[in-house]
């Protein structure tokens, strides 16, 4: 787990599926990266993949900033933070994406649209706050879903969760910018491909392949101050979308 020989380094949050994916790339590249999740099982994979193991919960600022301290401690700074924890929690025993907006009880749009803005702001303020006080340039990655582009019958609580945090992180990339941190948001238009296990309704060429969803993160982590994307939106061919 030492830095390579670039001294880059990451935090990866949400250390499952999509996160352990993107710790599995930039391993291979030579980073030296901590995996942050809650479950046990998860925390296992981030060790075996040779990466730092942190138990923490992502929509708690205070364990936000903690984890990045460790982290820096243990790697010598921070380079790279990603968010690909999920961002939704709460009460989601109803329709999925919180059901018609007429209809939707007041604990759907908790879960479905509080949640993930609360979330991706309990990240943002406590990396920032840790990336400005480090004093070195760095990339920050939020993930979220397409319905931050659009909204859907049925999925309105859902799309409001997502248009939150696309605010939130274009308020937190114009905030930064002058501190020399490049702040993005990867915009996953389609489910995403679990790397192990079921498979989800969609036929596999309309999922997002969470490596190269990892090959988009390391993408965003290597540009420089004069060519940074603050919005990449990644779409297989065979999901069906609107623009």
């Amino acid at each position: 787990m030492e830095p390579n020989a670039k001294g880059r380094s990451a935090v990866v949050f949400g250390a499952r599926n999509l996160g352990k994916a993107v710790i599995d790339r930039l391993r291979a590249e030579g980073w030296a990266v901590a995996g942050v999740a809650r479950s046990e099982g998860t925390l296992e994979g981030v060790t075996a993949a040779g990466a730092l193991a942190v138990r923490a919960d992502v929509t708690d600022q205070a364990s936000v900033r903690q984890v990045l301290e460790q982290a820096a401690a243990a790697h010598d700074g921070v380079d790279l933070v990603v968010n690909a924890a999920s961002a939704y929690g709460g009460d989601r025993s109803g329709p999925f994406g919180g059901g018609p907006i007429a209809q939707a009880p007041p604990e759907a749009f908790a879960a479905w649209a509080e949640a993930p803005a609360r979330s991706a702001f309990s990240f943002l303020s406590a990396t920032g706050a840790f990336l400005v006080a480090q004093g070195t340039p760095a990339t920050v990655v939020q993930v979220t879903g397409g319905s931050s582009r659009r909204a859907a019958p049925g999925r309105g609580l859902w799309a409001a969760g997502a248009f939150g945090v696309r605010a939130i992180t274009q308020a937190a990339a114009l905030e930064l910018r002058e501190q020399g941190i490049h702040v993005a948001l990867l915009i996953v238009d389609a489910g995403i491909e679990p790397l192990a296990g079921g498979q989800p309704g969609q036929t596999v060429a309309a999922l997002a392949d969470p490596r190269e969803l990892a090959a988009a993160v390391l993408f965003l982590a290597d540009q420089g101050a004069r060519g940074a994307t603050h919005e990449l939106q990644v779409t297989p061919l065979a999901e069906r979308w609107v623009p």
